[in-house]
């Protein structure tokens, strides 16, 4: 038996049950869910949409948010990013080839960001973000790269699910 509906791959047989969220906290805490809207959209105002996609993507992977690996996908596939560059993203050090520098950069403060392992972000990572972007610019990331881990925390906690999201549903 084939399964197939408009947001899913075919597939042979039937799919594993869809995990219900344990909260829906933008339902219980709508304040803070509208807040949050607006400190992503100020976050990523001046920014490439492919780019913000592109780091929205890179700290959801590391941070395991199926939810926000759903809608950023689908809104980078929407802002005419190609699929090879999002499937490539998760092994970026390998496929370097196929972003630019500034990308390069931008994914690499994603990481030192996002992974705070040592408790820094090192000196080197933020000098070439620093070579890449004025200093408007690297803050507008910065603070999108903070917005999606914020995004991510609440996804990963509620256990928010995915495949629901149509791209620009929250613009």
């Amino acid at each position: 038996m084939t399964t197939t509906d408009e947001n899913t791959v075919p597939t042979t047989g039937p799919l594993a049950a869809e995990q219900s969220p344990r909260l829906e906290w933008a339902k219980h805490a709508p304040e803070v869910w509208k807040a949050m809207l607006r400190l992503d959209k100020a976050a990523t105002q001046g920014l490439d949409p492919k780019l913000s996609e592109l780091v929205k993507i890179r700290a959801s992977q590391l941070n395991h948010c199926a939810f926000c690996l759903d809608m950023h996908t689908k809104d980078a596939l929407a802002a005419g990013e190609s699929v090879e560059r999002i499937v490539q993203l998760a092994a970026w050090e390998e496929s370097r080839h196929f972003y630019t520098e500034k990308e390069l950069a931008a994914i690499e403060l994603t990481e030192a960001v996002t992974v705070l392992t040592d408790g820094f972000v090192p000196d080197e990572v933020y000098g070439k973000a620093a070579a890449h972007f004025g200093e408007a610019e690297l803050a507008q990331l910065i603070s999108a790269i903070a917005v999606i881990n914020t995004w991510n925390r609440f996804g990963v906690t509620c256990r928010l699910t995915p495949g629901h999201y149509r791209p620009g549903q929250h613009a």
